[in-house]
């Protein structure tokens, strides 16, 4: 009892350091990444601080995994560097035995892991891609501030309204609009301004201007009043289409239908859960002390481990949608693979195992069996 609860404890301070300090990194990252998405007008300002939210919470399994491998690892070999373990293997206690407790501790994690990276990750993705939609959907005139000039979206048109209090989004008054399109310029400018939705596009419709055209290089200049003018806004009216992105399905879709990008991406989310196992079983395996080397060696070893791991998690996700391997192979060589070589190694450590204990036994007992 003293065992576990001592080891969990430790266990619980050093990941939740952890866990604080990678997170902390990772918003940093993503707000500069995302102020600049909206600076740039991909996204609206307005939602900065979810696409934060959505960001974090789509980068939590990667997060957690690393923070729990970290803390795992640096706790043992605390332990190994102040002589606990020592003390412990003296007791009866060996190295494989660590697994115990750290499954215990880990396995909230892990499905907190499992979770995420299966239902919580196509979420995010659709709610920000819904959000960047809808804001690139939105027509000229509510791209721009009342009182302003500013460009349309294609870059050739010039837009002024002067909108009031009292009216509504959809209306403006003292509009004026300055296009130059198929060689031809024009300016229109008109009392007032509503919008429409006809069939897939929205419509700016204006009353009492007018409206002057003239061709380049051409003298001619053409004057027109009007009562009432439509002119397109450069938006569309949100249509309700199915996403075919595979980071947007979710897994019983992807299930249903087994394409290679469908499989690739379901690869990718058990890829990250079955990672998570099994960094508990190599933080068991690796963890050591080296009295000749400095206290951050371990850790940079740790780090370097978790990369390969995942850059081969996301190679494998290429490889299955390219076809060079099947999802049951890609699962079975790499996640089982990788299991196998951790619970060979926490073996080979727990039993002492060497290549030359075993030549000298191999050696001895093939000189047994010449003696008479």
């Amino acid at each position: 009892m003293l065992f576990q609860s001592s080891i969990r404890r430790e266990l619980a301070r050093s990941f939740g350091a952890t866990f604080v300090v990678l997170m902390t990194i990772v918003l940093t990252i993503v707000l500069i990444r995302t102020l600049g998405q909206a600076s740039r007008g991909v996204i609206s300002p307005q939602d900065v601080v979810l696409f934060m939210g959505y960001a974090a919470l789509g980068r939590l399994p990667t997060l957690l995994t690393l923070s729990l491998f970290i803390a795992m690892v640096s706790t043992l070999t605390r332990m190994y560097r102040d002589s606990e373990m020592v003390v412990w293997f003296t007791s009866g206690r060996s190295l494989s035995s660590f697994l115990a407790p750290m499954f215990r501790f880990a396995w909230p994690v892990l499905l907190i892991i499992f979770l995420t990276a299966l239902f919580v990750w196509p979420w995010t993705n659709r709610q920000t891609k819904s959000m960047q939609e809808s804001f690139g959907n939105r027509s000229d005139i509510d791209r721009i501030a009342p009182g302003q000039f500013q460009e349309s979206s294609n870059g050739n048109r010039v837009f002024f309204i002067d909108r009031d209090a009292k009216t509504d989004q959809k209306s403006s008054n003292n509009v004026f609009i300055s296009a130059n399109e198929r060689g031809k310029s024009a300016i229109t400018s008109a009392r007032s301004g509503r919008i429409e939705a006809t069939a897939d596009k929205q419509v700016l419709i204006l009353t009492d201007g007018q409206r002057l055209e003239s061709e380049t290089g051409k003298p001619n200049l053409k004057i027109s009043d009007f009562e009432e003018y439509g002119s397109n806004t450069g938006g569309t009216v949100p249509l309700n289409s199915d996403a075919t992105d595979a980071k947007l399905l979710a897994v019983p879709v992807l299930m249903n239908a087994p394409t290679r990008a469908n499989l690739s991406e379901l690869a990718w989310r058990l890829g990250l859960a079955l990672a998570a196992v099994n960094f508990v079983v190599l933080a068991v395996a690796l963890a050591t002390v080296n009295p000749r080397g400095g206290r951050s060696g371990n850790l940079v070893f740790v780090v370097l481990t978790f990369l390969a791991y995942n850059n081969l998690v996301n190679l494998g996700q290429s490889w299955v949608y390219s076809g060079t391997i099947s999802f049951e192979g890609l699962l079975l060589l790499l996640h089982g693979g990788i299991l196998l070589l951790g619970l060979f190694w926490l073996g080979k450590r727990n039993n002492n195992w060497t290549l030359r204990a075993a030549l000298r036994k191999r050696a001895a007992g093939v000189s047994y069996r010449r003696s008479p």
